[in-house]
């Protein structure tokens, strides 16, 4: 799943592009190096990163949808988004997928809206109020927390009929870099659940504050995680850098 940014402060400055032509641009190159998946997000969630509404999202994704539907006709696109009116919105434009960093606690009409529009759902691990979506868990051990998540969110999402859904750890939200570490050693735990699993470590803060490099020069460290990771069971992973990711699930397809 390659990230492509429709906004001016994601965490990761090269991957934030605002014009179409740069989107198409930059969809193209990851196609071409082995996205199978193209998530648009017209809202950064990095810590400090101002919320803007379900309108003001839309202005700046909108047109991007519809510019990659146009000219890359077999790409499966994924938008991330929390709000229900976007995601009713750009899967009338094109879209195949929503994906949701809050689980469908930011916005009670999401989970019926989701199974309306009958798509896959991605249901992310975050703190349940959206202003403490970087507030650190006080847990020292994070796992049973995000496994109750999980079992209390399938349930949810099934009872209101969404049958597609795929499920993400939500690295680097509400978690320390101890907490993440732990997700990634322990991530075969959540093959119980017997649903795809999405992660989405690219270049964060973990990585290159461990290290004490920048986001910039984390790409060694992220395919690290990526290949412990898919060989813990991942099915998904959600990155900046598509060529060097889709080396990492060639190679470990051979090791499994």
């Amino acid at each position: 799943m390659g990230i492509l940014n429709v906004t001016p402060d994601s965490f990761y400055q090269k991957s934030r592009v605002m014009a179409v032509s740069e989107v198409i641009d930059l969809a193209g190159k990851m196609l071409h190096e082995g996205a199978s998946i193209l998530d648009i997000g017209g809202q950064s969630t990095r810590p400090g990163a101002e919320a803007i509404s379900a309108n003001e999202e839309l202005d700046r994704i909108g047109a991007v949808i519809e510019a990659v539907v146009r000219h890359f006709d077999d790409a499966f696109i994924s938008v991330d988004t929390y709000h229900s009116e976007v995601a009713k919105e750009v899967v009338n434009l094109g879209a195949h997928i929503i994906n949701d960093i809050s689980g469908g606690q930011y916005d009670a009409n999401m989970y019926n809206t989701i199974a309306d529009l009958n798509v896959p759902y991605v249901v992310m691990h975050v703190n349940e109020h959206k202003e403490q979506m970087h507030t650190v868990h006080t847990s020292t051990t994070i796992l049973p927390v995000v496994h109750e998540f999980f079992t209390k969110t399938i349930a949810a999402t099934k009872e209101s009929g969404i049958q597609q859904l795929i499920i993400d750890p939500g690295f680097g939200f509400s978690k320390t870099p101890e907490q993440n570490f732990e997700l990634i050693a322990n991530l075969s735990s959540f093959t119980s659940f017997q649903k795809p699993l999405l992660i989405g470590v690219s270049r964060k803060s973990t990585i290159y504050k461990t290290l004490g490099i920048t986001a910039s020069d984390a790409l060694n460290g992220t395919t690290v995680l990526h290949t412990a990771a898919i060989l813990h069971g991942a099915s998904i992973l959600r990155v900046h850098d598509v060529k060097e990711a889709n080396e990492v699930v060639t190679l470990c397809s051979y090791l499994q």
